[in-house]
């Protein structure tokens, strides 16, 4: 057993393990993965956990973690990379812009950012979809801007609200959140963000400043997919990330709904736990998007591994964040913070987005300021006796906070500056104040329906 600290102890070690992993990743620039377990063990020793059970804290820490996070990015991940590979995301934009037309291509844009983005990778979805953004510019006049930021807005909100991206799925299986509500949510929260932070202020900016398509861009070849191949239909890729999604939403919804015990609930649950929803996409996926569209279960295969090789970076930190939310939870830590947000009246949605806040705009990356954030909000929940909704709620409430102020620190900020052709000043207008938009909006959200429950 760890010797007991005061409250305030405890609550300065909490603050000792930011500044700690802050100092590591920015002036040491170690990486995550590694400044994550040495913060871990330090809090340990510090925490007066005994140096006999520190080793063990942080295996059960790692397994714990990876047990749930890694099955459900790995099968996201796959059903990505099928669906990029097999032209199906292609496809849903094409579809999406033929049906909205010129005048609403904004609006399909940020759909389909929105629904590309869930299960692939926020830079791949870019860059599969910034073609798009040039051919409507040129074919309009209108500034890139006008086209990329709802674009962006929906890649933004997938990648940051919606499961199965890495980030909401790492945070709800840090906090215990059950993933249909946290889907639910992140929808709504999602929505009114793309609106504003999308459609509206794309809009605006657009006018305000007019990027033309960058000469670097112009002659950069496009992905081809095999002559001996068919593209899916809309409905088929679109079935692809929509049958999860609703298989997940059906379980949440038998949960509350139905009886307990009954087998129809117990069904329900089952083919709606995203483990076997995740992997019916997959199956689904190689099927009607690999099969059907022509390729080999040797390609399959071969795509699928694809899709793997990015996600394990991911994993690591995330199972490292996890490691530092069970020491924290040794040391008492939950119980101090239950405490001071009693006193405080501070509510936890609030607590847990100014606290992605702070990580997102010191360090930069999104989903290691989710980590970071949920591993330390989630002692909170080990002490305390939260409904299920309240749960998911704070899953989204530190996907927004850590969404809002990418700048210079952030990969997402140069990538962005790189292929719209924009110097800093204009990536921080476009880009860093839409990204602030979405988190601060999708924040409100949150924070309003926590009200309810």
């Amino acid at each position: 057993m760890p010797v007991l600290m005061s409250p305030l102890a405890l609550i300065g070690l909490v603050l000792l393990a930011v500044a700690t992993l802050l100092v590591l990743v920015l002036w040491v620039r170690l990486h995550a993965f590694v400044a994550l377990l040495v913060t871990s063990l330090f809090v340990a020793l510090l925490g007066g956990i005994p140096l006999s059970d520190i080793a063990g804290v942080v295996e059960d820490g790692m397994g714990s973690t990876l047990g749930y996070i890694a099955t459900v990015i790995g099968l996201g991940a796959m059903v990505g990379e099928m669906l990029r590979q097999s032209g199906g995301a292609e496809q849903i934009a094409q579809t999406l812009l033929r049906t909205f037309g010129d005048d609403r291509a904004p609006w399909a844009l940020s759909l389909t950012g929105l629904l590309v983005a869930i299960p692939v990778f926020f830079d791949v979805a870019l860059i599969l979809f910034i073609p798009l953004v040039y051919t409507l510019s040129e074919r309009t006049g209108k500034s890139l801007l006008f086209y990329a930021v709802p674009l962006l807005a929906g890649i933004a909100v997938a990648h940051s609200f919606i499961p199965p991206t890495p980030g909401p799925v790492a945070v709800a299986g840090l906090l215990g959140a059950d993933l249909g509500w946290v889907i639910l949510f992140g929808v709504l929260a999602g929505i009114p963000s793309i609106l504003v932070g999308g459609v509206i202020y794309g809009r605006y900016i657009g006018h305000k400043i007019h990027l033309d398509v960058p000469e670097a861009m112009r002659e950069e070849p496009e992905e081809a997919i095999d002559a001996d191949t068919t593209m899916p239909s809309f409905g088929q890729a679109l079935s692809v990330i929509g049958v999860p999604l609703l298989f997940i939403l059906g379980g949440t919804v038998s949960d509350v709904a139905l009886a307990e015990g009954t087998t129809l609930r117990a069904a329900f649950s089952f083919v709606g736990h995203p483990f076997v929803a995740l992997v019916l996409a997959v199956l689904l996926a190689f099927y009607v998007l690999g099969v059907r569209g022509g390729y080999s279960m040797d390609d399959v295969q071969s795509i699928a591994t694809k899709g793997l090789e990015p996600v394990g970076l991911i994993i690591l930190v995330t199972g490292a964040g996890g490691v530092l939310g069970k020491v924290l939870v040794e040391t008492g830590i939950g119980d101090a913070l239950a405490e001071a947000m009693a006193a405080s009246n501070l509510p936890v949605v609030l607590l847990a987005f100014l606290i992605a806040v702070v990580v997102r705009v010191s360090q930069g990356s999104a989903t290691v300021s989710m980590v970071t954030a949920a591993g330390l909000v989630a002692p909170v929940f080990e002490s305390g006796d939260y409904a299920a909704p309240v749960v998911a709620l704070t899953t989204i409430a530190i996907a927004a906070g850590a969404t809002v102020l990418s700048h210079v620190n952030d990969s997402g900020f140069w990538l962005v500056s790189r292929y719209l052709g924009m110097d800093e000043g204009q990536t921080l207008r476009a880009w860093t104040v839409m990204e602030t938009i979405v988190g601060v909006v999708g924040f409100l959200v949150v924070l309003g329906l926590s009200l309810l429950f």
